[in-house]
């Protein structure tokens, strides 16, 4: 099949490509007769512009920029995908591509090589730091920009889950539950999320009125000793409950449990505050907080999309979570803890 160009319509209708091009675009001094002329043509020959002409003549590339971490784990390929799957729906609606730019922590020189050759109309940024390189430059970029997470810079345009509440929903279960003496192992400090979910644990305490032993909440344990020594401590100290904020922490401290013959709930109960399907899956399944990234990424995208048409956007919280009971918290713990 022969792929109609704007030279076909011109030569067909006797004008110059310049002349049909306005007439397509809507800009420039055209008659209605023209214009009219021009659009019946186009319907005849089934004509498409093509999305590089449409972007000259728009100045635009069409094109919407997904920042992501070099860095990423295995644990992490769940939360990317769905979060571009969700960014993908939203933008192919809008006559978006996605052009995924991969960054370090410190080392942002391929999302300086998108920005500086022209080759996006907006940013998407999907892990944001305490001291983040890449949200600091993009802010001075004058591109349109929207993170996914809390940002401690709040001029710039935040979509994020509602992980205070929902990690502080999910606390405050497991004390219903009985769970008194709760223990908790977060990750990385230099994430903001995690500074959010240690916040939502704090809270729970906080609205049930009952004391929190700081010496039961475990930071920086970003690997299995870790994980492994600070599970010897909460023993030791005779916690009920577990709650680590991530699915790779929480795999980490089920597979030490096994390793230490420490029993998942008969020893300690445990949770996690991001679900993923490896704990819907282990035995015992695990009780978890389930967040729909999809969803996330959407909302992310169609605010950058509004950015880009010109129009304020002040950002959005999201509160599609829901806790998610399973086998690892419903038994009752071994007699005398």
């Amino acid at each position: 099949m022969i792929k109609t160009t704007i030279d076909d319509i011109a030569a067909e209708l006797g004008l110059s490509k310049s002349t049909v091009s306005r007439a397509i675009s809507g800009k420039g001094r055209i008659s209605e007769a023209t214009r009219q002329r021009v659009q019946q043509c186009i319907e005849q020959y089934n004509y498409t512009p093509s999305a590089v002409a449409r972007g000259l003549a728009q100045k635009r590339t069409f094109n919407i920029g997904v920042v992501c971490p070099i860095d990423y784990e295995i644990f992490d390929l769940q939360y990317f995908h769905r979060c571009l799957h969700g960014i993908s729906d939203v933008a192919s609606l809008g006559g978006y591509d996605i052009l995924i730019s991969m960054i370090g922590d410190r080392d942002i020189s391929n999302l300086r090589r998108v920005i500086e050759n022209h080759k996006a109309d907006g940013i998407i940024l999907t892990r944001t730091l305490f001291d983040d390189a890449a949200a600091a430059y993009l802010k001075q970029s004058g591109l349109p920009v929207v993170v996914i997470g809390s940002s401690p810079d709040k001029d710039l345009v935040q979509v994020d889950n509602d992980h205070l509440n929902g990690c502080c929903e999910l606390t405050s279960v497991l004390i219903a539950k009985g769970c008194r003496k709760i223990a908790l192992i977060g990750g990385d400090n230099t994430h903001t999320v995690t500074a959010v979910r240690r916040r939502g644990f704090e809270l729970a305490f906080e609205q049930m009125g009952l004391p929190l032993d700081p010496s039961l909440i475990y930071m920086d344990t970003q690997d299995e000793r870790a994980v492994g020594a600070a599970l010897e401590d909460i023993v030791r100290k005779k916690a009920d409950c577990v709650i680590c904020m991530d699915e790779k922490l929480t795999s980490y401290a089920v597979t030490e449990c096994r390793h230490l013959k420490i029993r998942i709930p008969a020893d300690i109960k445990m949770a996690s505050f991001y679900n993923s399907a490896f704990l819907e899956t282990t035995t015992p399944a695990i009780t978890a907080l389930d967040i729909d990234d999809r969803k996330l990424g959407a909302a992310a995208a169609r605010h950058l999309l509004t950015m880009i048409e010109g129009q304020p956007s002040s950002g959005e919280l999201l509160r599609s979570y829901q806790v998610i009971l399973r086998e690892s918290t419903t038994l009752p713990s071994a007699a005398g803890r």
